[in-house]
């Protein structure tokens, strides 16, 4: 299948995080302006997330040369969950993705992660990714725990989450 690729507008910028927690390709710059998201967008076929009716105004989304969706409220979870259904996301790439810069995860093997982990980390954990464009390294911790609960529950009730944004 292939899976969208996503610029998010500042107004939206936490939804970029959990795209990418979600494994999708993920673009968000803050700040920028209107006319740079577009151009963006443009070039690398990305669909602008936003919550801005101004831009879904602006000619070339109008026309359909660039595809945008209007995020209506403010919670990331239902936005998140309005994503989801109306692209049919699912959470298969989920945890493959730097949340800060949208890089791709490369796995690390124990030992060379032992000077970017706190000792503890080290000593009860054995599986560790790294991100290769800003170096911010991972592994499944309590956060990451919060962060599966959090998708989990999205997963399950989506139609509803998605439903009250709209209403």
């Amino acid at each position: 299948m292939n899976h969208p690729r996503f610029i998010v507008d500042n107004n939206v910028g936490r939804l970029a995080v959990w795209l990418r927690v979600l494994g999708y390709d993920t673009i968000f710059i803050n700040p920028i302006a209107d006319s740079e998201l577009l151009e963006i967008a443009q070039r690398e076929q990305r669909v602008v997330l936003t919550k801005d009716t101004g831009i879904m105004q602006r000619r070339l989304v109008a026309s359909g040369t660039i595809e945008a969706y209007l995020v209506k409220g403010s919670d990331w979870r239902a936005q998140l969950a309005q994503v989801m259904k109306a692209y049919r996301l699912d959470a298969s790439g989920q945890f493959t993705r730097c949340v800060r810069c949208n890089g791709v995860l490369e796995a690390r093997d124990k030992e060379a992660v032992r000077q970017h982990v706190p000792p503890m980390v080290y000593r009860i954990q054995e599986e560790f990714f790294a991100c290769p464009g800003c170096g911010r390294h991972y592994w499944q911790g309590s956060h990451w725990q919060r962060m599966s609960r959090a998708v989990h529950h999205i997963l399950q009730h989506r139609s509803a989450l998605a439903g009250e944004a709209a209403g």
